[in-house]
């Protein structure tokens, strides 16, 4: 359970079989629940002098049709610190533009996946996070399989790929460590996809999301006895994938006796099923991703010794953003451009003091949450670039203190003013030229060849734009 503290959750939705699928696992996460069949209940319940204190508010955003905005406005004016999470289907992006202007928190795709839920529920009691800054958008963007897609350029993460690409061409277990956020689970994903593997069967499976008593039968299958109170016969995610790839995410929630038993079976090459009475023979590669540096809790006696030696055969670790800031600016650049290709939503730049901004905060929910910082930021703002103004709640949490010039100066071209109007051309191809000289280390033929101009034509643009001639 995340918590041991109870809180409020209510449910405005009329449908039957998505609030028998959301009650258990809001519960498990130690949610009391309150249901409402329509708005205007929920509105006045909320608004009721002794009514409750709701801390996520969660409902089908297709029954609000145009009003989601508008009931969502008027829930915060009730009661401002209650998280919105809206429900919907991938093909009404209408439906979140609107929920995302009006203040929802996230937006959960139909049919909910429990896992899903759980996390979107444990996200909204991160305090570490802006209150009113989106969550989780992972549903929305096509998840990069390639090693070639996934950008950075900073050392230890170069270091994490090199070592991700060197195992997508073997057969052993690898562990990926790294804090929530980092992108351990598509770095898994990049190496199933370009491994000799990817054609076989392969499942993720989370473990923090799962109940306890649940995952040995998810992970080794279950063998039904036959009498009428027994559980249903389950076959195992390791049958599943038999001659293929499990991807476990978050394995330092794996329970000891489950570690134990995970490892005999790598051990072997047989898994035996809950209640069976012989096992049968598999060959699986394991993909595992902890959220915590395993060999301390090895050393602590909270994992097995063994199953760590197993898998860490090749430990990659996914460094924080805050380690690896140099990168906001691509970053930056690469979720705009994606952000872009969404149906509905206009294409932005953004202006130097909006990656200032950027490259100031310490992103503790790390590339996960840049990513939903900038989501958010399109969604409201109508200007085509994104200044320091398109991000009023990191403005609020750093304060007004000079960050002075971005760190992108000399990385990239910018093209737009902070008032959100273009650079002019000598501007631009002032900074481009500058970028050409840094590049090639002042070797003015190699510039000059580079940007397919003579040499001529090189001193004479850097008279002209005032540059200083480093030859």
């Amino acid at each position: 359970m995340a918590g041991s503290d109870t809180r409020l959750l209510m449910l405005i939705d009329e449908d039957a079989p998505q609030i028998s699928a959301i009650s258990p696992v809001a519960a498990h996460e130690g949610f009391d629940i309150l249901t409402a069949k329509t708005y205007a209940a929920a509105l006045e319940m909320l608004g009721a002098e002794d009514g409750p204190e709701v801390d996520i508010l969660l409902f089908d955003g297709e029954v609000a049709a145009d009003n989601a905005g508008r009931f969502i406005q008027q829930v915060h004016e009730l009661q401002p610190d209650c998280t919105i999470l809206v429900i919907g289907t991938r093909n009404a992006p209408e439906i979140v533009f609107d929920a995302m202007k009006g203040g929802a928190n996230d937006y959960l795709v139909k049919p909910i996946r429990p896992e899903r839920l759980t996390t979107a529920l444990r996200n909204s009691s991160l305090v570490a996070l802006p209150r009113d800054e989106l969550l989780p958008l992972s549903e929305k963007l096509v998840s990069i399989l390639e090693f070639g897609g996934m950008v950075g350029s900073e050392a230890q993460f170069r270091i994490a790929l090199a070592k991700a690409a060197a195992a997508s061409r073997g057969n052993g277990h690898v562990l990926v460590e790294g804090e929530s956020g980092t992108g351990k689970a598509t770095l898994m994903k990049a190496i199933q996809h370009t491994s000799a593997r990817a054609k076989g069967p392969t499942e993720m499976l989370e473990c923090a999301v799962q109940r306890h008593d649940m995952l040995e039968g998810l992970i080794f299958g279950r063998e039904s006895a036959g009498t009428p109170h027994d559980l249903e016969r389950q076959e195992g995610v390791l049958a599943r994938c038999d001659g293929g790839t499990v991807m476990i995410g978050s394995i330092d929630a794996l329970p000891r006796e489950l570690q134990d038993s995970l490892d005999a079976a790598l051990e072997t090459g047989i898994v035996r099923p809950v209640g069976a009475a012989h096992g049968f023979k598999i060959d699986v590669r394991i993909l595992a991703s902890s959220r915590v540096p395993l060999e301390d809790m090895v050393k602590e006696g909270l994992f097995s010794a063994s199953l760590y030696e197993k898998l860490s055969l090749t430990r990659i670790v996914m460094p924080a953003l805050r380690d690896r800031s140099g990168d906001i600016p691509a970053l930056t650049r690469f979720f705009l451009a994606a952000f872009a290709e969404v149906e509905g939503m206009k294409h932005h730049s953004i202006a130097d003091s909006g990656l200032s901004l950027l490259e100031a905060f310490d992103w503790p929910g790390n590339v996960r949450q840049l990513q939903n910082v900038l989501f958010r930021a399109c969604i409201n703002e109508q200007r085509e670039a994104l200044t320091d103004h398109s991000f009023p709640h990191l403005s609020a949490l750093l304060g007004d203190t000079d960050r002075g010039e971005s760190r992108a100066r000399g990385l990239g071209v910018l093209l737009y003013k902070e008032d959100g109007n273009l650079r002019t051309l000598a501007e631009i191809e002032a900074d481009v030229i500058r970028i050409a000289i840094g590049q090639y280390e002042g070797k003015m033929s190699e510039v000059a060849r580079r940007l397919g101009i003579g040499r001529s034509t090189l001193y004479r643009k850097l008279q002209e734009l005032g540059i200083d001639n480093p030859g």
